[in-house]
């Protein structure tokens, strides 16, 4: 059992092992207890989409093993341990090794896989990658053990973000990909028209191919293939079935714990939660100091952690989110992203080739760069007004 002075962690990921980091800067001596359901290896999630591209296995994403997180940064980590409950008023978290108290609470448990209602024999063999492990599943069932495996075909369920991403690492190592979506357009909820429409035709230049305003109802194993029949009735056939089709924060903790919950674990500016000494960082954050949205990106991860620390050692700041451009990981079509936020009046003007801005009369809000002029994310982020 722990100390009770312990600040306890439940996930070790991005958001988790960064506030660690962070909290180790300023606070080299106050006991740190991190509960994990995966092995507790610190690796960049992003890497997971264009891992195919770069020749790199699921091992070889690892950049900081598990035992050398905890050794370096002072931290007792217990791997392949689930909370199964939290109870706030005694201040304990209970896992099957027993109770632990704590001082002071973080959740960092992350988002889960979107899981759409699926009909069929093979429903269970559809694929998702959310995690190094997801990834060592996803690689062995593509890629096997021989490095001349036969190249596969992938149908993606998913046109964001991640789907793009996974399209584009596939098609590029000789892979046959099809994207199902109901979207008109790629990443549709993101960027202009045209960028999108661009998007898709240097995904198509690729290989991929496209089915929009549609979505899958059944799949189906039918001897070595799966047969994908989708709501249109058009019926394909795939090797492997990849869903991508968004996260949803895994809230199912913090809530059954009385912590309030929406979106996400609602959080406010120092990152409490509605509980004292209870607070919440990452992918299953709601934020305040973000409208109470979600921010499933690093670069508000890593910010929120090292605010989280601050406050974690006695230096409270309020969290602020400055502007954070996303680079969506499509080098056939590179892009970066800033969008205003949600309800903000105004509309996307093409200032010049590859370069769009979104407008709220003559005050820019967000804008979308692609190619070349990816290079000048500085100089638009310093036309930008939150």
């Amino acid at each position: 059992m722990s100390a009770p002075s312990s600040i306890v962690i439940i996930g070790s990921g991005l958001a988790g092992w960064t506030t660690v980091r962070e909290f180790r800067k300023l606070d080299k001596t106050t006991p740190i207890v991190m509960f994990t359901t995966d092995n507790g290896d610190f690796y960049a999630k992003p890497s997971l989409s264009n891992a195919l591209s770069d020749q790199r296995s699921p091992a070889q994403l690892v950049t900081t093993p598990a035992a050398k997180m905890a050794e370096t940064q002072n931290v007792t980590l217990h791997a392949h341990t689930p909370v199964r409950s939290i109870d706030t008023a005694a201040k304990t978290v209970t896992t099957d090794a027993g109770v632990t108290p704590y001082s002071r609470l973080v959740l960092a448990t992350g988002a889960q896989q979107i899981k759409l209602p699926l009909q069929g024999n093979a429903v269970a063999e559809v694929l998702s990658v959310n995690s190094l492990a997801d990834f060592a599943v996803f690689h062995e069932r593509l890629l096997g053990a021989a490095a001349d495996a036969p190249k596969k075909h992938v149908l993606i369920m998913g046109a964001g973000l991640i789907g793009c991403e996974f399209a584009n690492d596939l098609a590029a190592t000789g892979h046959t990909v099809r994207v199902v979506d109901l979207s008109p357009r790629p990443l549709a909820a993101l960027l202009p028209a045209d960028a999108s429409e661009q998007l898709q035709a240097a995904l198509s230049g690729l290989g991929v191919q496209w089915h929009f305003g549609t979505s899958v109802q059944s799949i189906d194993r039918e001897g070595a293939a799966l047969q994908v029949t989708l709501a249109n009735g058009d019926k394909v056939q795939a090797d492997l079935v990849l869903s991508a089709v968004g996260l949803r924060a895994d809230t199912a903790l913090a809530h059954a714990a009385g912590i309030t919950c929406e979106r996400g674990v609602l959080a406010d500016e120092l990152l409490q939660t509605n509980v004292v000494d209870v607070y919440s960082v990452g992918d299953g954050t709601a934020y305040a100091s973000a409208q109470g949205r979600t921010l499933p990106y690093v670069m508000p991860i890593m910010q929120a952690a090292r605010t989280l620390a601050g406050v974690l050692a006695g230096q409270p700041k309020p969290l602020v989110f400055p502007l954070m451009p996303v680079g969506i990981k499509t080098p056939i079509y590179p892009l970066v992203v800033a969008l205003p936020a949600p309800g903000t009046p105004g509309a996307w003007v093409l200032a010049e080739e590859g370069v769009w801005q979104f407008k709220d009369g003559e005050v820019q809000r967000g804008f979308v760069l692609s190619g070349a002029q990816t290079k000048r994310r500085a100089e638009q982020s310093q036309l930008t007004q939150a």
